[in-house]
This record gives C-alpha cells, structure tokens and sequence, in this order.
C-alpha cells in the first residue's frame, strides 16, 4: 500500500483501485503516545458483545454501486471503539459547543456525548462552552453531568446556546490550552466544521495533544459525502402538519392555493422529501430545479377568476421541536462514534453515517461543496410522478430559451447550479392548488 497525506487528510492507496481517506491521529505529530486498554473491557454492558472493537483496517466505501471492471473506489475509516485509548480516564478534560442555528436532535447529541464519556469510558469533566464559539473566550462554561444532562433530549434547541461567528483562532485555542481541555467537540454546519478545521490546525501546530471531533449539523441535508444529517427526518415529519393545512385550505376554498415555504435556501431536500411524504402537494419548487411561471395563458384569458390564496410558513416551529425517534437514534451513534473516535487517538475528523455504516471523515470532505438534489436522479423522477408536474427541462412554446427559465439557468456540466439571477436567493416552495 501506498500513502500520501496533508495535514488535513491522509490518502492511502491500495490494489485494485482502494483509496483510504484517513483522518489524523494524535501519533502524526506527537510520538511516542502512551496507549491504554479501552475501559470497555471491563464495562459489563460491553464485555460480552463479540466483535464489539473495530478493527483498524477496517474501511467503508463511499460508492457501493459499481462495475465489475471499475476501481474499487473512495474509503473512509468505520467508527467504533478500538482496543488501544490515548487517553487515561482521569486524564480527559472534554468540551462541547454548539454553533450556527438551531436543529432538531442538538441536545440529544450533547446528552449523548456526555453519557458515552462518562459511562463507557469514566470520564466526568466535561464542560459545555456557553454561545458557540466566542463562549470559549467571553463566556462562562457549564460543567455538565449525566444528571444534568438526563432529560434534555425532550427539549428542542440547545441547552449551550448558540451563536453564528465569533471564530477566533488563536483566542479559542488559548482558551482550550488554558483551561487544560483535551477533547473537543464541536457541533455545527459546514461553517462551523470549516471553522473546526482551523482549529485543529492550530492545535496541531501547537503540538497540543488535544483530539478535536466534529459532528455535522444541518437541518436541510446539504452536507456532503455522509448519508443525511441530524434533525432532518424530524423536519420532514414536522413539515407535513404545514402540507396537511395547506392542503385542506386549498380544498375547502373556491380556487384555493395553498402555498408553503419550507428551510433550504440552496438545497431542496426538504422540500423533496415532505413533497414525497405527503402525497398531496401539486408542485414542488426547489432552487436546483429551473421553472417558469409564465404558460399558454389559458387563466389570463378568464376575467376575475376568484382566488383563495393560504400561505404558510413553518420556519422557526420545524426547527425549534425535539427530535423524533428516527433522529433520536442517529444522534446517540454520532455522538458515541465522536467519542470513540476521540478516545481512540483520532483527530481533525468529522463523524458521519456513510452507506448506512458510522465513519470518521476528514474535515476539508465535509466542508469542500454542498449537498443538492440531482435533478436527473431518480428521486427527483419520483417526485414529478408523485406531483404531475412538468419538468421544467423540456422546450417551452413561449419563446423562452432553453437555458434562461424565469431568473434561472439550466445546470450547469459541473452540477452546479447559479441560483435566482434577479434575486440573489432561493427559496423552497410546496404548492398545493386546486384548478377551476
């Protein structure tokens, strides 16, 4: 096997067209670490489960559709406990912090961490920084428990609070060497994991033995490479009470419309999704699709058609609730896989679910692009069956050309897509209306 590597990233190369993209250990810039037997062994819960390590060659591909004669593509590591720690129990001092806005399922992963470190590993200082990242150096912190932790999960946003901005490099990693933290988590979007990326850079500069584990959080699924992120199958339950409104308001009302405008300035997968889910939307207008509004006419030429029209918004009470069981369970093996991977010596990684299987994936994958809707998928395809909505890709009769719809262009070879000309923005739109 082959190997090459950047601070950010290790690629390892093998037979038959294997690619490993690792992540960083504490051991590349720190020798000679001391190593300890996992605590696991000896935890009664954990003791009789076979084949409950992982082993380190262990790897997941990202693709796991391909062609007989194609390379075996892209990996990354499996998460899980291994049998060697970095970290003696009483030596961790772990941190978390909460960035960007809010999602479903924030205080179930900071629930989560904080029993995992605890309760499989005896890990009990753990400090919550108070209002993202600028907490680390204007705010006081949390010392948190299991006990105060125990029921938090019940409650939508995050206990920590939250803010956007407020990175300063040098400021936080002073704080973190100051404080004697060793571990951190940090749980945000693309920005926040961006910000992360820095400093893990930083801290590896320093030659500090410090394990920095971030956990993905995005309530519309833009993120790359992992399968979905947190808190969105609860945004997709939740956004169906805003369809099922709309719908019977649109249908108890002459020519009634229901419109409603669901999270995804840039990505549609809510929208596709509650779309799908409900079975009772009429179009569904996302920001990776081009569309026109203007047609044959055939309303225009009707004079003073009445027009109930219900707009809603859901916005803030989607984003705001608990999480459902689905993300309930999601957040407990992200935040243990972050933790295990910490204990383990990892650093500088991300933990996300790849092809259904927990990974650790290198910080510059999570943050290099965003997750949208391929519009010439499959899903998409089901979605226009669903709806009976045009395309929108097709030649309009209307002198339009093809590639200039209504503010928008049509995908470009790179996939991606230029967004609202006139505007500047995006904005999802399920509509529910019923003709004449």
């Amino acid at each position: 096997m082959g190997s090459q590597s950047n601070p950010q990233m290790k690629v390892v190369t093998g037979e038959y067209g294997y690619v490993l993209e690792d992540v960083p250990h504490l051991t590349d810039y720190i020798p000679d670490l001391p190593t300890y037997p996992n605590p696991l062994r000896s935890n009664p819960a954990y003791s009789v489960v076979k084949q409950y390590f992982v082993d380190m060659d262990d790897s997941v591909p990202q693709k796991v559709v391909v062609h007989k004669d194609t390379p075996r593509g892209v990996h990354f590591r499996r998460a899980g406990p291994r049998q060697k720690v970095y970290f003696a129990s009483d030596e961790v001092h772990a941190c978390i912090v909460t960035c960007g806005g809010l999602c479903p399922g924030l205080n179930t992963v900071i629930r989560e961490i904080v029993h995992s470190l605890d309760y499989m590993y005896g890990v009990n200082k753990v400090l919550g920084i108070d209002g993202g990242y600028r907490g680390f150096y204007a705010k006081n912190t949390i010392t948190l428990t299991p006990k105060v932790v125990n029921d938090i999960h019940k409650r939508g946003g995050t206990i920590l609070g939250t803010s956007r901005g407020g990175h300063d490099t040098m400021k936080i990693v002073d704080s973190i060497q100051d404080r004697g933290i060793n571990q951190v988590y940090i749980i945000g979007g693309d920005g926040t994991q961006k910000g992360a990326a820095v400093i893990f850079e930083e801290i590896r500069k320093r030659g500090l033995k410090v394990a920095v584990a971030g956990i993905p959080k995005t309530i519309d699924n833009d993120i790359p490479v992992i399968d979905r992120s947190f808190g969105f199958d609860t945004a997709v339950e939740e956004a169906q009470r805003a369809i099922n409104a709309a719908h019977v308001e649109a249908e108890s009302a002459e020519n009634g419309i229901g419109v409603v405008k669901l999270m995804g300035r840039y990505s549609g997968f809510i929208a596709m999704y509650a779309t799908l889910a409900s079975r009772d939307v009429d179009c569904c207008l996302i920001p990776e699709s081009p569309f026109y509004l203007e047609g044959k006419e055939h309303f225009a030429k009707k004079d003073k058609i009445p027009v109930t029209l219900k707009y809603i918004d859901p916005t803030y009470m989607i984003r705001a609730i608990p999480s459902n069981a689905s993300d309930n369970v999601y957040c407990t093996l992200l935040a243990q896989s972050a933790v295990h991977g910490a204990m383990a010596g990892f650093t500088g990684f991300t933990s996300g679910l790849v092809n259904g299987r927990q990974t650790y994936i290198p910080f510059n994958r999570i943050t290099e692009k965003q997750n949208k809707v391929v519009i010439t998928d499959r899903m998409w395809a089901r979605l226009l069956a669903s709806t009976n909505q045009p395309s929108f890709l097709g030649s309009k009769d209307d002198g339009v050309e093809d590639n200039e719809v209504e503010g928008y262009e049509v995908e470009s070879e790179d996939g991606e897509h230029p967004g609202n000309k006139e505007t500047g923005t995006n904005e999802i739109k399920a509509l529910d209306a019923l003709s004449a």
